[in-house]
C-alpha cells in the first residue's frame, strides 16, 4: 500500500511577489524536501542540490532511472562558483549573452554537488532560470535547486500545474501554481567540457543562437539520432530514456506535406473504421485536410462501431514559437480523451523546429513513417 503524502498548492502571482510568499517553499527545500514551481520552460521538481537524500527523493517521486541527471537551478552568476572546479571562459560568454534565460551548461562539478544529483557523473548541468518565480524562489531558499520536469518520468513535461498536479500530487509536499510555462520546451543544453562544445538537446536558444558565441558548436550525434539507443551514457537529461510519451501510439509522417496530409488521413480513417479513438496533432496550414474524417465517426451501422477522432491544432508552421509551446499540452490533451493512436506531422529540423522534432522523435519512441 502506498502511503500518499498531502501536497501543498499554492498559487503566486508572478506580477506582484513578496518574500512572505516564498517562506514555506524555501523552508521546504531547506529541509530536503521537494516542492514543483514554474520556470520559463517547462515546471520544475526542486529540491536542495547539495542533499543527496533529496536528490533521491526526486527520481523517486518522478519514477525516473537514477543514472538520468538532473539540472542544477541558480539565481545569480556568482553561485555558480561553488558548484564547479572552474569556471571557463565560454561559460562566461554564454552566460553573459543567454542567462538568465533557457540555456543549461555542463561543467565539471566541485565537490560540493554530490553524485546522486549528476547522474553518478564528475559533470554537472547549471541554468539560472529567468521566470521570476523559479528565480526569487532560489534566491529566498539560499541554497541551489536540483530540478528536472516535474512530471512523471516519461510522460509529456509539464507547462501548467494542472499537470503537475496529475503526476505528482501526494508525491511530493508543495505545487507552486504560477499560470503557463511560456516556451513550453526545456532547456538547451551545451557541454563545454569538451572540445568542440556540444549541443547535448536542443531548445530555444538554436544552434545559430550560440554559433554567433562560439563558432565552431555542434551537435553531439545522439541529438541527430534517428533511433533508440540506451547505450548513451546520459551526459545529459533527455538524452537516454524514451520521453515526453503520451499513452496513445505515437506516428510521425514527414516528407511534401500534401502527401503527409493524405497518409494521415487515410491511416486515421482505417483506425476510426476499425473503432479506435484517433488523435492528429496539426498545423494551422494542414488542420483542414482531415475534416473529412468526421464522417467516420458520425456515421456506421452501429455507434459501437465507430471510433473517437480528436484533431488538435497547435498553430501555424511560421511560427515555430507557438508550435513549441503548445506540443506537450496537445500530448496530454490526447491522454486525456483517451486516443489511442496519434499521428502527427513532423515540423522543420531548422532553428527552433530541430527541438520541437527532438521531443517528438522521443515521444513516439522514433517511429516515423518518411513519405
Amino acid at each position: 500500500m502506498v502511503i500518499k503524502m498531502k501536497t501543498i498548492i499554492q498559487k503566486i502571482d508572478a506580477t506582484n511577489m513578496a518574500s512572505s510568499d516564498f517562506k514555506e517553499a524555501a523552508e521546504l527545500l531547506r529541509n530536503g524536501k521537494l516542492v514543483a514551481f514554474p520556470t520559463e520552460t517547462v515546471y520544475g521538481l526542486g529540491g536542495n542540490a547539495y542533499d543527496s537524500t533529496a536528490s533521491a527523493r526526486i527520481y523517486a517521486a518522478k519514477g525516473r532511472p537514477s543514472d538520468n541527471p538532473l539540472i542544477v537551478h541558480i539565481s545569480c552568476f556568482d553561485e555558480i562558483l561553488p558548484l564547479v572546479e572552474a569556471v571557463p571562459q565560454n561559460a562566461r560568454v554564454l552566460a553573459d549573452r543567454f542567462w538568465p534565460g533557457p540555456l543549461t551548461m555542463i561543467l565539471n562539478k566541485s565537490d560540493r554537488i554530490p553524485k546522486e544529483t549528476t547522474g553518478g557523473l564528475d559533470t554537472v548541468a547549471i541554468r539560472m532560470p529567468s521566470h521570476p518565480i523559479a528565480n526569487r524562489l532560489i534566491k529566498e531558499a539560499g541554497i541551489p535547486i536540483a530540478a528536472p520536469s516535474a512530471n512523471a518520468s516519461g510522460r509529456p513535461s509539464t507547462t501548467k500545474a494542472e499537470h503537475v498536479i496529475e503526476d505528482l500530487d501526494g508525491r511530493i509536499d508543495m505545487i507552486i501554481d504560477g499560470g503557463s510555462s511560456d516556451i513550453g520546451l526545456e532547456s538547451t543544453i551545451v557541454d563545454l567540457t569538451v572540445e568542440p562544445a556540444l549541443i547535448l538537446r536542443p531548445g530555444y536558444i538554436t544552434i545559430e543562437m550560440l554559433r554567433e558565441v562560439i563558432p565552431d558548436i555542434e551537435y553531439d550525434k545522439a541529438v541527430l539520432k534517428r533511433m533508440r539507443d540506451d547505450s548513451i551514457v546520459a551526459k545529459a537529461p533527455g538524452m537516454k530514456y524514451r520521453h515526453y510519451a503520451p499513452k496513445g501510439e505515437l506516428t510521425i509522417f514527414e516528407g511534401d506535406t500534401d502527401a503527409v496530409s493524405k497518409a494521415i488521413g487515410k491511416a486515421a480513417e482505417e483506425k476510426l473504421r476499425s473503432g479506435y479513438s484517433v488523435g492528429i496533432l496539426t498545423s494551422d496550414e494542414l488542420a483542414g485536410s482531415y475534416e473529412d474524417l468526421k464522417k467516420y465517426v458520425t456515421e456506421g451501422k452501429k455507434p459501437h462501431e465507430n471510433g473517437a477522432l480528436y484533431i488538435k491544432d497547435i498553430g501555424s508552421r511560421e511560427n515555430e514559437a507557438e508550435i513549441a509551446a503548445g506540443l506537450f499540452d496537445a500530448l496530454r490533451y490526447f491522454d486525456e480523451v483517451g486516443a489511442e493512436f496519434i499521428y502527427a506531422e513532423a515540423f522543420n529540423d531548422g532553428g527552433l523546429g530541430q527541438a520541437i522534432m527532438n521531443r517528438l522523435m522521443k515521444a513516439a519512441g522514433y517511429h516515423v513513417i518518411t513519405l
